[in-house]
């Protein structure tokens, strides 16, 4: 399968694009059309990026999944919880899979990010417990913010004040391979 690299901004705006249809559509609007805006540009962006590049990747794709069956939920049911515990979800099986595989001795994120950091075995099991343990704390956040906070406020802090995995990659990469050279953990 021949994998074209896009543009680096066509790539931000295929995974930024989508929650800033959904921020500007709640803010204009309310949640309800915000979050049917935000399927279609779920769907949209996914069918971008496989024209461009002929491919989706698979964290998108279970994103999608999950936007899908959780934004059906909360058009249908008229019931805002739904669409708000989707990243909690999404969030929660991200650190379940990726725990999961270390339990059984694999490293997940070894897979995803084998080309961007060169690391040992042990490396790999460290960045995947940092990054499942992100993702976890990410679930509990949401869990805190959209339970306690204004609709506008969690909306507004999905698309502009949470830490996101790009910050997690950095980070954490750089964690683990100023690590791996005999740095502290």
């Amino acid at each position: 399968m021949d994998k074209t690299a896009p543009h680096p901004l066509f790539k931000l705006a295929t995974e930024l694009g989508p929650l800033m249809i959904f921020f500007i559509a709640n803010a204009k609007f309310d949640l309800f059309v915000a979050t049917g805006a935000f399927m279609v540009a779920v769907i949209a962006a996914m069918v971008a990026s496989y024209v461009v590049t002929r491919h989706v990747p698979m964290m998108a794709i279970v994103t999608a999944v999950v936007v899908i069956v959780f934004g059906t939920l909360t058009l249908m049911l008229h019931d805002e919880t739904f669409i708000k515990m989707k990243p909690t979800i999404v969030y929660t099986l991200f650190a379940a899979i990726l725990g999961g595989g270390l339990l059984f001795g694999r490293s997940f994120i070894a897979i995803m990010f084998d080309q961007m950091f060169n690391l040992t075995p042990h490396g790999w099991r460290i960045l995947t417990l940092r990054w499942a343990l992100w993702f976890l704390a990410m679930a509990v956040l949401n869990e805190i913010i959209w339970r306690t906070q204004s609709t506008d406020f969690w909306v507004t802090f999905k698309a502009f004040r949470h830490p996101d995995a790009a910050d997690q990659t950095l980070s954490s990469g750089a964690g683990v391979a100023r690590g791996e050279r005999g740095g502290r953990w």
